[in-house]
């Protein structure tokens, strides 16, 4: 009598499989939503209600209801940081600002007890992004002094979606190009018996970062 021993690749196949299945997480009745084309390679993201269908090349695009890497839930902290350079620092200025309607920066800093200078340049790089206002107020004794304010918040809200977004894409970029770097390495291991030389995607993305993308510019 003879049994069927799956050999190394099955075991392998059928672990990857278990381990997908253990990590898939449902992400259909979440606050965004994620289409795939089944046609070409895009992928969209949408917030606040996503649609019922979206399309792509004249066709309905399908909608992705699971994910099957471990994406850790992010805290708002680490997104303001990574997104708008904005620290804990940075986020109680803004707060102040809004909290009061309008402030200078030392009236900011007399609060906080935060450094003036530091203040000033949150502020202004807050202005600049478009997540608060700025206008110049004439001093009874002479000069002027910047009031900063807070920005209607629908305004707040889409400045920092759109922000965000650019953001997210950006991120994107760098995945594509390290997938492509990706496949352009196993082709020449397919086509080579130097084994080392996949082990410097890294480095020779940080080399190549920029072509897949500046070159379609």
């Amino acid at each position: 009598m003879t049994t069927d021993n799956p050999n190394e690749d099955e075991l392998v196949e059928e672990f990857e499989s278990r381990s997908s299945r253990a990590n898939e997480r449902s992400i259909e009745d979440e606050f965004y939503g994620i289409y795939e084309c089944e046609t070409c390679p895009n992928i969209c993201l949408t917030v606040r209600d996503p649609p019922e269908s979206m399309s792509c090349h004249g066709e309905s695009m399908r909608r992705v209801t699971t994910c099957s890497i471990d994406v850790q839930t992010p805290e708002l902290e680490s997104v303001l940081l990574e997104a708008f350079g904005l620290p804990k620092s940075g986020i109680d200025i803004c707060m102040c600002v809004i909290d009061q309607r309008a402030a200078s920066a030392s009236q900011v800093a007399d609060q906080l007890g935060y450094d003036r200078s530091t203040v000033t340049r949150y502020l202004n790089k807050r202005v600049e992004v478009g997540m608060l206002g700025r206008r110049q107020l004439n001093r009874e004794d002479g000069g002027v002094v910047n009031v900063y304010t807070g920005l209607p918040i629908e305004d707040v809200k889409r400045e920092t979606i759109v922000g965000f977004y650019v953001w997210a894409g950006e991120a994107a970029k760098l995945i594509e190009a390290a997938n492509l770097q990706k496949e352009e390495q196993l082709d020449e291991r397919s086509n080579t018996e130097d084994d080392g030389e996949g082990m410097l995607i890294w480095e020779r993305l940080k080399e190549s970062m920029r072509s897949p993308f500046e070159e379609s510019e």
